[in-house]
Formats: C-alpha cells, structure tokens, sequence
C-alpha cells in the first residue's frame, strides 16, 4: 500500500451506517458473532472466579498475578505462529477445535472443584491450555469476521464484535462473581463448559470457503518475518502494535489487582468486586452501542491513541481513589477509551494488511497482546511491596509517557489535535 493511501485510510474517520439488525441477518457473520460474545464471556468469567479462589486459598496478590499470566503468556509465543497456521489451515476447523479444547478444560476444572480436589496448580494449568485457544483468536475468529461481510461493511462488523465483547467482559465477571459465591468455582466452570458447547454448534453450521495453501514447518520464520516486514512498512500497523504492547503491559494489568483492591482495600463481596471488574468494559459499551449505530466516528489513528490515552487516565485517577463507588465510575470513563482503542486494533489491520498476509499481521498483534504477562509479573512483584494501589499508579504512569513518544514519533503529533 503506497503513502497517499495510507493517508487516505487514516486520515478518513473509519465508519459505517450499517444496522447491527442487518449484520446479524448475515448468517456466517452471526454465527461467528455469537461463538466470539460466548467465549469473551466465559473467558472473564475463569479470569475473575480463577483470580477470587486463589486469592482465597494464598492471600497473595503475586500468585494471583501469576494465575492471571498463564492465560496470556502463550499468545507472546504463540501468536505469530497461530498467524502463519490460521492462513495455511481451515479456520473453521481451527474454530471448532478451540471452542472444544475450552469446553473440555472447563469440565475437567469443573469436575475437580465439585469433587474437592482442585489446586491452584489446576487452574494455572487450565489457565495455560486458554491462553494458546486465545493465541488464535485474532488470526482465526476475529479475521473471520471481516471475511464474512463486504469490506465496506468491515468496521460495522468489526465494532457489532468489539461491542459484544465489552458486554462480555461487563457479564462475564458479573455472573462469574455470583456464580461463585452462590454455587462455588464448580458451578462457575460448569457453565463455562456448557456455553462453550453452544458455541461449538453456531460454528459447526457455518458456510466457510477458504483458498487452500500448503504449510511448511521450515517456512514458519520466514512467514513470519513478511508480516513483520508489513507491519514495519505501514505506519498505521506499527502503530497499532506498538500502542497495543503499551496498553497490555502498563494498562489492562490493572485488571489482575482486581479481587486484592476489591477485597483488601474496599472490603467488599465477591458479587461487587465483580461489578468492579465489569466497570470499564461497561464504559466500552456506551462507545460501542455508538459506533455500531453509525452515530459516531472514529478517525483511524488518532482514534487509537486518544482511545488509549483515555484509558490509561481513568485507570490512575482510579488508583487515587479512596472509595469504591469512585472508583467504579472512573474506570467507567477509562472504558470509554478503551472501546475506541479495540475497535481501532483490529479495523486498521483489517483495511491495512494485504489479505494474503492479513492472519500473519494479526498473528503480530496478538504477540504484542501477548506481552501482557510482563506487566501483570512486574505488577504483582510492586502489590507485594507497595500496595495494589501504588503499582498501578506506577504502571500505567509509564505507559502515558511511552505512549507520548508512540504518537509523536511513529503517528504523528497531528493525531493528538
């Protein structure tokens, strides 16, 4: 792609008038559609129930932190290779293989839980055979969704999806805390089983054509390095995983602090450090609902550090919080940002990246996704010493100052006017 269109593409706010009512009258996309809001759900759902019961057997915000890493760390190893797979390999099949592996993992913590036998050591372990279904999940699923709809449909479609995905984190822990409360970590992976299974039939009746293409082990490296290669070329996609490297590592690690900020510092049940949990992505929603009307606009880069710049003030002014009624309503405005910063990552790859390297690029993201597990250790390793509190203070401090070189070096100080 040559620079008068990159500067077509980022300068022109991304948007659709597109209806939700018209998308989800297009079966594949729906179907695709309803398998992503389900495993988004249940995903937060294990996060959080996964995170109380640790907490409740170790008093450790370190090992919480540790728990919380076994789900994200594949994806840095992983995501790249999961880019190369996802274009030499049926997607669908790719699909229903992960929902089945989720399902089967979530039945056998299930069985555990009820019978009295279930450790931490489980749900690490749990926790890691998520993480490599979630290494995909960009380059099988979410790349699905722009193939399933016309390209000027794409960030309709693309934020009908992020859109159900902050319902998804606001439900997930939502139900996840009063399903553990009320029926234990048993009955909170029983119902993460089943969803699963309902996923897995949506996408077995899904109509999917792929171009076949002949995989080679010795080729993965070099597979690789085209869609690094890409992603160098175009500034956008730099940009998109250099911000995104910055939100996981100094912003969403806010989220493995949950249950010791809930607990500890404002003393509250499980149901409502749920509700804690499920605040930010509740903001997201209001942005989404807008953008998946039509009634607002988002222009391409600048949207996504904006987004992002949002986010990350509404998760210190949080930490500065000494109620929990406060808290809850400033990660509200943090969510605001962070829809603007999801929906940005995944519609500029999708316009962006060349088809024949678009699942490699996102393989990229999901790396940069993936380096999350640093910031959750280093978060962690500053709790123990520090306080919840003051490490995320640190945390996302740093990332608003790299996030300030990003724009102004690899954007452009224009997407911040």
């Amino acid at each position: 792609m040559n620079c008068d269109s990159l500067r077509r593409w980022t300068s022109e706010p991304i948007a659709s008038t597109v209806q939700p009512r018209g998308l989800l009258a297009t079966p594949g996309y729906a179907r695709l559609w309803f398998a992503g809001g389900i495993g988004n759900a249940m995903r937060w759902l294990e996060l959080l129930v996964a995170g109380i019961f640790t907490y409740d057997a170790t008093h450790s915000a370190f090992l919480v932190a540790v728990v919380t890493v076994t789900r994200s760390l594949p994806m840095l190893f992983l995501g790249p290779i999961a880019g190369v797979i996802a274009e030499a390999f049926n997607r669908k099949r790719l699909l229903l293989a992960q929902l089945l592996l989720m399902a089967t993992t979530s039945a056998v913590l299930a069985g555990l839980a009820l019978s009295g036998q279930i450790r931490v050591w489980h749900v690490a372990f749990g926790g890691g055979a998520a993480g490599v279904v979630w290494a995909s999940e960009l380059a099988v699923r979410r790349r699905m969704i722009g193939e399933a709809v016309s390209r000027e449909r794409i960030g309709a479609a693309v934020a009908l999806d992020s859109l159900t995905n902050s319902i998804a984190r606001v439900a997930g822990p939502l139900c996840g805390g009063a399903v553990f409360e009320i029926l234990g970590l048993g009955g909170a992976y029983l119902l993460a089983a089943v969803l699963y299974l309902a996923a897995l039939f949506a996408v077995l009746g899904l109509e999917f054509h792929q171009e076949p293409r002949r995989f080679r082990f010795g080729r993965i490296p070099g597979e690789i390095a085209e869609g690094l290669a890409v992603a160098r070329a175009t500034p956008a996609i730099l940009g998109v995983v250099l911000v995104t490297i910055v939100m996981n590592t100094s912003g969403f690690c806010y989220s493995a602090l949950i249950a010791p900020i809930g607990i500890d510092v404002y003393r509250v049940s499980p149901t409502l450090v749920g509700a804690l949990a499920a605040a930010e992505p509740l903001g997201a929603i209001v942005i989404g609902i807008a953008l998946s009307a039509g009634w607002l606009r988002l222009d391409g880069s600048r949207a996504l550090v904006q987004g992002s710049f949002l986010f990350l003030g509404g998760v210190i002014a949080m930490a500065l919080s000494p109620w929990y009624g406060l808290a809850f309503i400033l990660l509200l405005i943090g969510g605001l940002g962070t829809a603007a910063f999801s929906n940005m990552q995944t519609s500029l790859i999708l316009i962006e990246a060349p088809p024949t390297t678009r699942s490699r690029v996102m393989g990229i993201v999901t790396m940069a996704i993936g380096t999350g597990p640093i910031g959750v250790l280093v978060i962690g390793a500053l709790s123990e010493r520090l306080g919840p509190q003051k490490a995320i203070l640190i945390m996302a401090g740093i990332g608003v100052a790299v996030l300030g070189l990003i724009a102004r070096r690899v954007l452009g100080v224009a997407t911040l006017k």
